[in-house]
């Protein structure tokens, strides 16, 4: 959809990456030592995009197991977190990443994501929702499974507002799996209208004393009310046309077009087949009666009848 979004994919390493410390207990050094050989040049992107000229001083990462201080903190399904104005990341190695991650490698990508904004921030306030699906946004290229689950929320959920976004990331697993789809979504759809440098210019105007409300409505021009709108305008493609195609009378249209064409094809084939013996039996038959003159032209031919002596 757009390159802005394919950051990983197309390195243009113009920053230096953030620098990583990693801690860990012996019983999760193998997963330190997974860590450590993680190649941080890519997360150099994330830095510029964001709209850092640096990405600051180095970030503490804490690898936590199941029976530490910080697993007791956050829910059970969360794989890792961060603080950002502490420049801290804990992660649990133990716990198997959920969506919007599939590896200990995504995870750490996320929040290295999740520190920067809210240093591109000045460590002032911004939204979860935005938080969220900056993060999101930066750290990977949109997926077939992103496609998917946000067309499931956009046509079987309800419309939700910028702060219901917020409260959806707040709540349980389900809740928040569908608060980051949409979040990313929204995000998305704001550096498609208003341009790549959007995001780093809204975090700029945050840093430089804004309110964040008021610094989304200064670059977008647009104030927050009429953004959600425009932006449910914009799905449209998916709450329209998904539901019909996906309706049981779509469904059995499109059986009964297959069955139609298929038909329509056997005819064709068996038409075919008909002209083919017709004119193998035309042929047989027209050699059948030049088999048949010759033979009587020859049992007539006086040369063939013998001569008379005188």
């Amino acid at each position: 959809m757009l390159t802005l979004f394919c950051l990983l994919a197309v390195p243009a390493f113009a920053q230096q990456p953030p620098s990583l410390e990693i801690e860990a207990p012996p019983e999760l050094a193998s997963s330190r030592a997974r860590l450590e050989s993680y190649d941080p040049r890519p997360l150099a992107e994330i830095v510029r995009v964001i709209g850092l000229d640096q990405p600051g001083p180095p970030m503490h990462v804490v690898l936590a197991a199941e029976n530490s201080d910080w697993s007791r903190q956050v829910s059970p399904w969360t794989a890792g977190f961060a603080i950002g104005e502490a420049g801290l990341i804990v992660l649990f190695p133990s716990r198997s990443p959920s969506y919007p991650h599939d590896t200990l490698e995504d995870v750490l990508r996320h929040e290295v994501a999740h520190v920067l904004i809210s240093r591109a921030a000045g460590g002032e306030p911004v939204p979860r929702w935005f938080h969220e699906g900056l993060a999101m946004a930066v750290e990977r290229p949109w997926g077939l499974r992103d496609r998917s689950r946000l067309a499931t929320e956009l046509v079987f959920g309800p419309h939700a507002t910028l702060q219901d976004l917020d409260l959806l990331l707040a709540g349980d697993q389900g809740m928040q799996s569908r608060g980051y789809s949409l979040a990313a979504a929204v995000v998305r759809d704001l550096v498609a209208e208003y341009g790549e440098e959007s995001p780093a210019a809204i975090l700029r105007a945050v840093a430089g004393g804004q309110p964040f409300d008021m610094a989304l409505a200064t670059v977008t021009r647009r104030p927050v009310p009429t953004l959600e709108a425009e932006f449910w305008d914009r799905q449209r493609t998916w709450t329209t046309w998904v539901p019909v195609i996906a309706s049981s009378t779509t469904l059995w249209l499109g059986v009964l077009g297959l069955a139609v064409l298929a038909v329509r094809r056997r005819r064709r084939k068996a038409l075919a087949i008909r002209q083919m013996w017709a004119e193998e039996e035309a042929a047989e038959a027209a050699a059948d009666a030049a088999a048949e003159a010759r033979a009587a032209f020859e049992e007539h031919d006086p040369r063939d009848s013998g001569g008379l002596v005188h």
